[in-house]
Formats: structure tokens, sequence, C-alpha cells
């Protein structure tokens, strides 16, 4: 009996040193479903959120209104199947590591590909990644404690309200990386130059502060720890707009799975285009 070669996984280690299209072509063939920290230096990383023409109005208008959260660096016409401007060779059916499905409002399915699902009525937003600005602090030899480990960046729900817009609303989410205690002014004042990429921390030091109680226990992503001399800072989230799609329930939603990005060919410097808060 003639047994077929199971397809080549590829791990995150492989995927270092090759450019953004490269990764997105071994995305493509659905052979690496994990986070895309650390990947593709220099390169433009973005949430991405999938929706209704029906519903975009409204969720653009949110981005637009919580801008640290939800920094809005592109949104497509219906039914286009990638942003020009980021990419010429960018297919969002496939292209991404990991998608969740909402419907509606509850997520109800993790895939690969999306291609099944795809409607001419959908329009995709592109939403800023914190995963732009690690490079520049790694440069600046502030280490990114979940890019070593090899797990997704935590991420918390916190006590910090986001300005509603017809159904879309609630709470915001954030990322958290520990620093060192003495780098505080330096990793604000780097992240201030990204602000397509939620900026500078939003806070630094006591997660109850945030409403965070238990700093060991994400809500997404994987605990990491934080060292003697370090302090957790952190930063506005792109998963804040899955909270947003939970509470607005639209008939059905796709967004990226958490740390698993849409990388574009886009440098990493802010967007043309791109209005800062």
């Amino acid at each position: 009996m003639d047994v077929k070669p199971k397809p080549h996984r590829t791990s995150h280690a492989e995927l270092t040193g090759l450019s953004a299209p490269e990764v997105r072509q071994v995305l493509r063939a659905n052979a690496y479903s994990g986070h895309t920290a650390g990947l593709c230096t220099g390169r433009l990383q973005c949430n991405l959120v999938i929706l209704p023409a029906a519903d975009g109005v409204d969720f653009e208008r949110f981005c637009q209104e919580n801008p640290v959260f939800c920094p809005l660096i592109a949104a497509s016409a219906p039914g286009e199947t990638g942003f020009a401007d980021l990419g010429a060779d960018i297919d969002l059916r496939s292209d991404l590591p990991l998608y969740f499905v909402y419907r509606p409002g509850q997520a109800v399915e993790r895939v690969q590909d999306i291609k099944a699902l795809w409607r001419d009525d959908f329009m995709a937003f592109a939403v800023g990644c914190s995963f732009t600005f690690e490079n520049a602090l790694m440069r600046a030899g502030v280490e990114m404690r979940h890019v070593t480990e090899d797990v997704t960046v935590p991420m918390y729900r916190s006590n910090i309200a986001t300005t509603p817009v017809g159904r879309f609303g609630g709470p915001a989410v954030v990322s958290m990386r520990p620093i060192p205690k003495e780098r505080a002014d330096d990793v604000r004042r780097i992240c201030q130059a990204f602000p397509h990429a939620h900026g500078a921390p939003v806070h630094i030091g006591d997660p109850a502060e945030i409403g965070i109680t238990d700093i060991a226990s994400p809500n997404w992503g994987a605990a990491v720890p934080i060292k003697d001399g370090e302090v957790p800072a952190f930063w506005g989230c792109g998963v804040t707009t899955q909270v947003a799609l939970s509470n607005a329930a639209p008939e059905i939603a796709i967004t990226h799975a958490p740390g698993a990005m849409l990388i574009t060919d886009a440098d990493e410097a802010m967007p043309t285009g791109f209005a800062a808060p």
C-alpha cells in the first residue's frame, strides 16, 4: 500500500530570515500556523478584520475613534482580496498563519484558509500591530521575552473603555512585554515613533491599575516571566477589535488568530496616508 508523505510543517526558526513574500508563500501552502513575532525584520505587520460591508462603516469609525488600540492602516473595497498599497501579491484569504471565524460574535472555528468562506460583500481592514516596533526595541537592546521563548505575546483584557460606535465597543485589550525598569523612558521614546503600531505604552507598572488581576494568566497568548529589575509594560493591542466584534455580533466576521499576523511588504516606518492620532 502506498503511503503519502505528510506535508512538511515549517517551524518559526525556518521562517527567520525569509522575506515577507517568501513567508506568505509558506502560509499560502498552509505549512505554518504559529505566531509571527520576530519575522521579516523591518516589515509592517497588521491585525486583520474581515466582515460584511453592511457593518464596515461603523467598524471603520470605531477604529478611527480608538486609534491607540485600533490604528487603521488600510481598508478594502467590498470583494477585494488584498491591500495593493501594502503588497502586490497579498491574498487575504490564505496569507495569514491562522484565522478565527466568528458567527455571530462567537469564535466558532479556527482555519488556515478562508477561500471557501469568502464573499463578494466582504470588506477587509488592516490594523497596526505592535510586532512592528519590536524590531526597533531589540535593536536598542531591549529583549522581547516572547520572541526569545518562541511563544505568542501575552494579551489581557483591561478595564480601559473604548469609545463605542454603533454596536462596536467594549474594554480595550493590551499586550505586555517585560522591560528593564531603567529603560522605561527609552521604550516610550522609541515607540512614540510608531503611532501606526500602537505607539508608546499605555501603562507601565502595576497591572492591577488597568484591571489585570493575574499577570500569569493572560486572556490570549502565553505568560512570560518578569525578572528582577524588570517591570511589565502594556501597549494597546489589535485584539481589541475582536472584543468589539464579539459585542457587535455581526452574522459573520473573520480575524487573524491573536499573534498570527498579516506580514506586508510595507516598511515598518509610518505608512503613507496613515493619520497619526
